[in-house]
Formats: C-alpha cells, sequence, structure tokens
C-alpha cells in the first residue's frame, strides 16, 4: 500500500510540478525516474533511501548517468 502511494506521489509530482523544477536534474535518468524504478525494483524503504540519496548528490559537480543498483 505504501509502496502505490509512493508510486502515485512521484507520478504527480512528475505530472505537475514547475517545468522550471523538473528540469534541473542534472543526471540521466531524472531524479523522479530513478526513484521510480528503485520503489518498483526494491520496494518502500530501500526505494526512497536509494531516492532521497540520489536527490541529496544531485548539485554541483555530480551528475551524469545513473541508474539504481540490480537486486
Amino acid at each position: 500500500m505504501l509502496n502505490w502511494l509512493s508510486i502515485r506521489f512521484v507520478l504527480f509530482y512528475r505530472t505537475y510540478a514547475p517545468e522550471k523544477i523538473r528540469n534541473r536534474c542534472r543526471h540521466t535518468p531524472s531524479c523522479s525516474k530513478y526513484t521510480l524504478v528503485a520503489l518498483k525494483r526494491f520496494g518502500f524503504v530501500k526505494g526512497w533511501n536509494l531516492g532521497l540519496r540520489r536527490i541529496y548528490r544531485c548539485r554541483p559537480p555530480n551528475g551524469g548517468i545513473d541508474y539504481p543498483p540490480h537486486k
């Protein structure tokens, strides 16, 4: 249930957040896409842990291609 709500929250953000904020991500895929993949792959706790750590890393001089680890 929490995982489903989390995925819905991220999808809501991707749809309605201002474009100015969404286009600032320095990584590929974007931080929200990374969080979606992590939530689907690892579940609620580890998915959010990976997603929030990714958002924390998303500042200069960091950037580049970065995907969640495999199980």
